[in-house]
């Protein structure tokens, strides 16, 4: 099974913690260059220079913007695909903060489908004519298992994951005949900071303690446990990989059995 990814170019949004972080490392461990992506430039630096490096000609480098800023992340993405084509492209941000659908408003809605939706539209535009160009490219979203059973407590996260599946499955059916495969990645239950902030949410709606509403969700799992970042790349990696190239519009949960629909 071919799992190498000498020399391709891939872009990780989202990179300076959890699954994005994961996901910059596992690729670079295939023979990946990897150009990391978000706001905090100290942090993204200190990653580049810790990434694998399989042999001498592999580089990293990285890219510090807010995936809010629309204008921003386009023109940094064109000046990117000019300079170095991207041929994998990792669409992750962190998740809106948690909530009722019914109490949230409309700016958090517009904030959120700006940092996701939009974000990942903007970023394939202008990097689909490197991956045409090239024959081969794989646009991979680190999305949620939201998107196939909504989850209490998330409401704008699930109508924001819920829209970006809808965009990955089309423009799928779209590039396919181009070499080009779009696939998302439904993670469940994380150690990363977004899970910290849903278990303290859950705490301050309920009464409960935080320990009383961990125990909750984990049996909830059939594991029994959160997942690590690093188990939801290996699914990216795999998806980004030539091992892959027959598989497009998919979802696929990294879940640990939480999903209970097909």
């Amino acid at each position: 099974m071919r799992l190498d990814l000498d020399g391709r170019h891939a872009l990780v949004c989202g990179a300076s913690q959890g699954i994005g972080r994961a996901c910059a490392i596992e690729l670079a461990a295939l023979g990946a260059d990897v150009t990391v992506l978000a706001r905090r430039a100290d942090v993204l630096h200190d990653l580049a220079a810790a990434l694998p490096r399989r042999h001498a000609a592999q580089r990293h480098g990285i890219i510090a913007v807010d995936m809010g800023d629309t204008d921003a992340l386009r023109a940094h993405a064109q000046a990117l695909a000019v300079t170095t084509p991207v041929h994998i492209l990792v669409n992750n941000s962190g998740g809106p903060p948690p909530g009722d659908i019914a109490d949230a408003d409309t700016e958090a809605f517009l904030d959120a489908y700006r940092r996701h939706l939009l974000a990942a539209h903007v970023l394939a535009q202008a990097l689909l004519p490197g991956m045409r160009a090239a024959g081969w490219g794989r646009i991979v979203n680190v999305i949620s298992t939201s998107v196939k059973e909504p989850i209490a407590g998330i409401g704008v996260s699930n109508a924001t994951r819920g829209a970006m599946a809808g965009w990955a499955k089309t423009l799928a059916g779209e590039v396919a005949a181009q070499g080009i495969t779009v696939n998302n990645v439904l993670p469940g239950a994380t150690r990363t900071p977004r899970i910290e902030a849903i278990v303290a949410a859950k705490a301050a709606a309920s009464g409960r303690d935080s320990d009383a509403v961990q125990q909750a969700m984990l049996a909830s799992i059939p594991m029994r446990r959160f997942a690590d970042p690093a188990e939801t790349a290996a699914a990216v990696a795999f998806l980004a990989s030539p091992a892959a190239s027959y598989i497009t519009g998919v979802n696929l949960p990294v879940d640990g059995g939480r999903t209970r629909s097909l």
